[in-house]
């Protein structure tokens, strides 16, 4: 299925009572839905097709999971192989980052007009690329560029994905369809960062990058093949997209996910050395690492189907579950047993924000939502560095491996102030409304 597609961008995908919600594609003359292409396509994709579509996404949402999370279980290696310390090495995952927090905004802004499969079979081919850089790389200083390139594309990545995905969705399970693209991430998790781990212990650590280099061309052939062609938003320019900047809303959004996600990466940063307290041998951590990526993909798959009911429902279970199950955490992860089983609902609850967060920019960005969209993962890797620093900060205070927690369920409050006031904005806009 390579042919065009009419769908537009959803200008909204609604889910909450009150709020404004816009139709997504125009329908014909006697209830049909726009044409989608000169394959026949009308309307939202068929069940099988959907789910080829959805999968193929989902295989570069893999890819983009494997190589953000593995590079921090090899850092010693690469830092031994460049020369370089293991806190110099660190800088990688931060190059990484700035390169997430960078490219979305930039990549979407610059090619406003650009049919969005198109821009996804661009976007698989820069993270191809920037890995195969990555594991090319001889020194520190080039490995550091070659990182920063990797991320470029991942947040553009998932913020067309969401698009795409709700495009070609049927109205009442878009957030679902939203969820299960960026359940590739949370799989990788699961078999992505162990795999990859084990395959640069063994093969060396070049081996890694280029693992997700074959599994980003392998998302580039299905995306190719699966994914109808889903053209920009009519009228598209990059000034139309900045307006979506203009919007409270989605500011308070981009807040939610930097301040409340941090939460969970103030313990997940620091798992290893916390497991290791809590009385697990070192060797059986990527087995709980295991269990945390199954708990992610089981809060992902939770999350779309709360989210298509109520999405600020959605984003409440996931803060309020995340402050409750870190706080706990803190106090009562003394043995191995409570500690991966907190570990556990501290995964579930964190992945209860993500993809809720992910549909809520496309609603709070009409005239932008590409930009939107995209601007969730450079939320959430603001919240991966602030959760990251604030554990740091009160392990180098001499609290122990369990206070990061209290720090993260600290945070996780925080976003929840943050979410009831633009509940009560929104609440507030529509009984106007209403008026």
């Amino acid at each position: 299925m390579t042919g065009t597609s009419g769908t537009e961008e959803p200008a909204a995908l609604g889910g909450e009572p009150g709020s404004a919600q816009l139709p997504g594609p125009a329908p014909l003359s006697g209830g049909e839905p726009a044409a989608a292409s000169a394959t026949g396509l009308r309307g939202p994709l068929q069940p099988r097709a959907l789910a080829l579509a959805i999968l193929a996404m989902a295989v570069g949402s893999f890819a983009i999971g494997t190589t953000e999370f593995a590079t921090m279980g090899l850092l010693p290696r690469i830092a031994d192989d460049v020369g370089a310390t293991i806190p110099q090495a660190g800088y990688l995952v931060s190059a990484y980052a700035l390169g997430v927090v960078v490219g979305a905004p930039l990549i979407v802004l610059s090619l406003p007009r650009a049919p969005r499969t198109t821009m996804l079979l661009g976007l698989a081919v820069a993270l191809a690329v920037g890995n195969a850089l990555s594991a090319l790389s001889p020194t520190l200083t080039t490995a550091l560029g070659a990182r920063f390139l990797a991320g470029l594309p991942h947040g553009a990545y998932f913020g067309i994905t969401a698009v795409v995905a709700a495009s070609i969705s049927p109205p009442q399970r878009r957030a679902r369809s939203v969820a299960m693209v960026m359940m590739g991430l949370t799989v990788a998790t699961m078999f992505g960062v162990p795999v990859s781990t084990w395959m640069g212990q063994v093969l060396g650590w070049r081996s890694l990058y280029w693992l997700v280099t074959v599994i980003a061309l392998v998302s580039l052939v299905a995306i190719w093949r699966w994914v109808p062609q889903v053209p920009a938003r009519a009228g598209a320019t990059a000034r139309r997209e900045l307006t979506a900047l203009r919007s409270g809303q989605l500011w308070l959004a981009v807040a939610i996910g930097s301040i409340g996600f941090g939460g969970m990466f103030a313990v997940y940063s620091y798992i290893t050395p916390t497991m290791v307290a809590a009385g697990i041998a070192e060797r059986h951590v990527p087995w709980v690492l295991l269990l945390w990526g199954a708990g992610m993909t089981l809060g992902t798959v939770l999350s779309g189907r709360l989210a298509d009911r109520t999405m600020f429902g959605a984003i409440f279970t996931g803060l309020v579950g995340m402050a409750v199950t870190l706080a706990v955490f803190s106090v009562a992860a003394t043995g191995p047993v409570t500690a991966v089983a907190l570990a556990l609902l501290v995964a579930v609850a964190s992945q209860f924000i993500g993809p809720a967060l992910q549909t809520r920019l496309l609603d709070v960005s009409r005239e932008g939502p590409s930009l939107g969209a995209a601007l969730n993962h450079s939320a959430l890797n603001i919240g991966n560095a602030l959760g990251a620093w604030v554990g740091g900060a009160v392990l180098a205070a001499g609290y122990g491996f369990r206070a990061p927690a209290w720090a993260g369920a600290l945070l996780a409050v925080a976003g929840l102030a943050v979410a009831l006031v633009s509940y009560a904005l929104e609440r507030r806009t529509a009984a106007r409304s209403q008026a």
